[in-house]
């Protein structure tokens, strides 16, 4: 209940406004004028490679697939240490679909409409990080992420040197005591964010508060006080867990994003 009000109270302040909306109704690609694409390799030394070929819109969602299939990788580079480009190749497929470049914004709420399949080797995210800086001073909120059946909401901040996390862990068990059918159904995911705190809920119910007044990174910078963008993605593997056993295809499905802001 309490969660419940701190989500209204947001979301009817007077001050707040719908600043970004995406009901995903037109079937094909995601609008370009919102959304753009993570390509190939890209964080975690996870296994997927990102390509835009695996989000599409379609019956009023946003799909992203992970497939395992294999694809070349178009940035391979012989002798490289680099990870990103040393391997020729990728097992599994999958999408990153960003707002960066694109949209962003500072303080108000964010709610993504989405389903996720909870299984073993999947790690979907709904996410955001700050557009000044390199990780993690940039500034990273975990609005969503879902791997080796735990519910995670998070921010983190820090430099090179460490990273500084108030991270909370919810087993997915806690969800599907509420509800067996939980995995079946959309959910709503929240993030209220003012500059004092941000707030992390799921349908209601508060995941992670973070008090955010005078959080600063080393070199005086503050991550949350500057406009964070959007990432909607699908990894696979690595933190994910084991994929063995793991069906393919599978989505990850959103349903609508809408920002309120000033």
């Amino acid at each position: 209940m309490i969660a419940s009000l701190i989500a209204l109270s947001c979301l009817t302040s007077p001050n707040l406004a719908l600043v970004f909306q995406d009901e995903f109704d037109v079937p094909g690609r995601p609008n370009p004028e919102k959304w753009d694409y993570e390509i190939g390799f890209i964080r975690n030394q996870e296994p997927q490679y990102y390509r835009p070929e695996n989000a599409w819109v379609a019956d009023g969602k946003l799909i992203i697939e992970g497939r395992r299939e294999k694809i070349d990788n178009a940035g391979y580079e012989a002798g490289s240490t680099d990870w990103r480009k040393n391997r020729k190749s990728a097992g599994f497929t999958s999408a990153s679909v960003i707002t960066r470049g694109k949209f962003s914004w500072k303080f108000g709420r964010l709610e993504v409409r989405a389903k996720i399949r909870p299984e073993v080797g999947l790690w979907p995210a709904i996410w955001t990080k700050g557009v000044e800086g390199t990780w993690p001073s940039c500034g990273e909120v975990d609005v969503m992420e879902f791997y080796r059946q735990q519910l995670h909401a998070n921010t983190a901040y820090g430099d090179s040197k460490g990273q500084v996390w108030d991270a909370v862990k919810t087993p997915i068990k806690h969800f599907f005591d509420l509800d067996p059918q939980w995995s079946r159904k959309f959910h709503v995911w929240t993030m209220d964010w003012s500059p004092d705190h941000i707030r992390l809920a799921v349908d209601g119910e508060l995941l992670n508060e973070t008090k955010i007044t005078d959080i600063k990174n080393p070199d005086g910078t503050r991550p949350f006080h500057q406009p964070h963008w959007l990432l909607l993605n699908l990894a696979i593997g690595a933190t994910g867990g084991d994929t063995s056993k793991t069906e393919f295809p599978t989505r990850f499905e959103v349903d609508y994003v809408r920002i309120y802001g000033d």
